[in-house]
């Protein structure tokens, strides 16, 4: 009996005999070393053939290798690492390690913990951390999470402002921000040692009260004290750049990077082009606002239409000039004048505006507990505690029990112990720190060992009837800010072709009203809120009641409403319509069909 063989899912052979001694020679080979390290075999009886992967891009990753129910790497092994003499090249040479993509690895029985091996495992994993990947195994206490917050708490670390570059202040990054003052956490996993997080911190450790507060924290919603927001917490950077390059057109014309004249077409006003210098760039810390110019330009007209636009004395300029968006503002961080790839002159100019935590700006811990600022309370008002210490956050205690994140509230409690020991506490997953001993060590200290404390009501000065449950944790300040987000519109610009409102923040865009919006007001019974919302691009237009068709005004007859097919002898209604439906019934005759309206009277 043969079985058929596959190297890259194409066939290349059969083996005759059993498959299993095939599989088992090279695999043997391949830590024997005499066969390249990635390639991957397995044998799917289902489908009774031999599958060989060597093709790149596939994830593998390193797993100790198990015979006889004993790990191949020894204690001996790992004195010689740690003096040096050993690389990690070498265990996998000597087949001590060996890479699995996730087809070998579907196959194969790996231990959580040398405590666990038995006779029929296959491999080891080389630390419990290494299930995880680099973000998720930065989450401290992750195995005391559920595993969807787990998922999110790694999500969430990536949209955390902080230190991103060093290098930040060369930088033309679009959309950066950077935290004024990041730190390094309180309640540390190994990865952030691996990853010298402290070099590049992004969130702070911050004092969270877990209560409520009013009701201003429900539905996630978190509440902070002024007086942290008032002393930098999460305050922050936001960079944006703008350039603008000398390009060459055809016919020897060139752009301009100047201050434009006022003879040039699209010449916008002297207040517009107040701040730049003489060389029509805008000045280093320059406040500018909406509609400010930052870089002056002219450029040669789109289209020559005659032989004498050639020459550039009669040539008439048009403004190309990079102004400030619609709701930009902030100050000049950086500029630079140098050359592009093709040696055209090339301004470039950052825009910075500071950002301060406001109402709608977006929080998180690491566990997945995302929330939005609801109210910045003024110091005198927070709840305080017996030593007169006052929360910067105050987190909802209803956000804890249905989504399981117990983590969130041991990182609360060790990152209190932290503090107060002056020592970070390890949250490494599996290999952390014990409850027992974090909560013996806060009793040691002189609180707690449940991690409460007795607080007083900030405005009446009431003892709550309640220890409330106070630590340290780290948060981070997300790049969903809603100074990025908010959009608002009564009139503004429409599109040509449709009349309808422009998309998108950046063109002053209206917000659409959609299909489930307009269910929402269909329930409330709110026809003329409908009506209105729907009327953005009404247009009153003559309908001919003949043939049903939308007429036109004759300006050669006192523009006289006449039918396309009927003439002056049409029965012509002015009716109101959609003007996207009047170009809907245009295209529709543009290809030959025959809309026909049926009016009836309203009365």
């Amino acid at each position: 009996m043969s079985t058929d063989v596959f190297i890259n899912n194409k066939f290349v052979g059969t083996v005759n005999g059993d498959p299993k001694d095939f599989v088992d020679t090279v695999i043997d080979e391949r830590r024997n070393n005499e066969i390249d390290s990635e390639v991957n075999i397995v044998h799917d009886e289902t489908k009774e053939a031999v599958y060989v992967e060597t093709a790149r891009g596939r994830t593998t990753r390193p797993l100790i290798v198990v015979e006889d129910g004993e790990p191949l790497l020894t204690d001996d092994h790992v004195d010689e690492l740690e003096d040096g003499d050993l690389t990690w090249s070498d265990l996998v040479k000597d087949g001590i390690v060996e890479y699995l993509d996730a087809m070998e690895e579907e196959r194969a029985l790996v231990a959580f913990d040398e405590d666990e091996i038995t006779e029929d495992h296959t491999h080891l994993e080389v630390t419990s951390l290494s299930i995880f990947g680099l973000t998720a195994s930065m989450v401290p206490f992750g195995n005391f999470n559920q595993g969807v917050r787990l998922n999110q708490g790694a999500k969430n670390q990536k949209q955390g402002l902080g230190f991103y570059a060093a290098n930040y202040h060369v930088r033309l990054d679009t959309n950066a921000s950077v935290l004024h003052y990041p730190q390094t956490p309180l309640v540390k996993s190994v990865m952030h040692d691996i990853a010298e997080y402290d070099r590049h911190p992004s969130g702070q450790n911050v004092t969270v009260a877990i209560m409520t507060y009013k009701g201003y924290n429900m539905e996630d919603a978190l509440v902070i004290n002024q007086g942290s927001v008032d002393r930098g917490l999460a305050r922050s950077s936001f960079f944006n750049p703008v350039s603008s390059e000398e390009l060459s057109y055809s016919g020897g014309l060139k752009d301009e990077i100047s201050i434009p004249d006022k003879d040039v077409r699209g010449y916008k006003s002297e207040e517009a082009y107040r701040l730049l210098e003489e060389d029509g760039v805008v000045y280093p810390e320059a406040e500018v606002e909406e509609d400010d110019v930052v870089i002056g330009k002219v450029s040669p007209p789109r289209f020559l239409s005659t032989m004498d636009e050639y020459s550039l004395t009669n040539n008439v300029q048009r403004e190309s000039s990079k102004s400030l968006g619609h709701g930009k503002n902030g100050r000049i961080d950086h500029v630079s004048v140098t050359e592009s790839d093709e040696g055209n002159k090339l301004v470039q100019v950052r825009i910075r505006e500071q950002r301060i935590p406001e109402i709608g700006d977006k929080f998180t811990s690491r566990h997945g507990q995302k929330g939005v600022l609801s109210i910045v309370v003024p110091e005198d008002n927070v709840p305080f505690t017996g030593s007169g210490y006052r929360p910067d956050i105050i987190f909802s205690p209803h956000g804890i029990p249905s989504r399981m994140s117990i983590s969130h509230l041991l990182e609360t409690l060790g990152g209190k112990t932290a503090a107060l020991r002056g020592k970070p506490v390890d949250g490494t997953m599996f290999q952390s720190e014990g409850e027992d001993e974090i909560r013996d060590q806060l009793r040691r200290l002189g609180f707690k060992p449940d991690g409460t404390e007795t607080m007083y009501n900030g405005i009446t000065g009431e003892q709550y009837d309640v220890p409330i449950y106070i630590g340290n944790i780290y948060y981070l300040r997300l790049k969903h800010m809603v100074a990025n987000k908010i959009q608002s519109r009564a009139r503004g610009p429409i599109q040509l072709l449709t009349r309808q409102p422009t998309e998108g923040k950046a063109k002053e865009g209206g917000l659409r009203l959609g299909e489930m919006e307009k269910d929402t007001l269909v329930a409330h019974g709110a026809s003329l809120t409908l009506k209105e919302r729907f009327n953005a691009d009404n247009v009153v237009v003559p309908v001919d009641e003949r043939s049903g068709l939308v007429g036109y005004y004759d300006a050669r007859k006192n523009n006289q409403p006449m039918s396309p097919v009927n003439g002056e002898d049409g029965e012509m209604s002015n009716v109101e319509i959609s003007y996207a439906f009047n170009l809907f019934l245009n295209e529709l005759k543009s290809l030959g069909m025959y809309p026909k309206l049926q009016l009836s009277s309203k009365f």
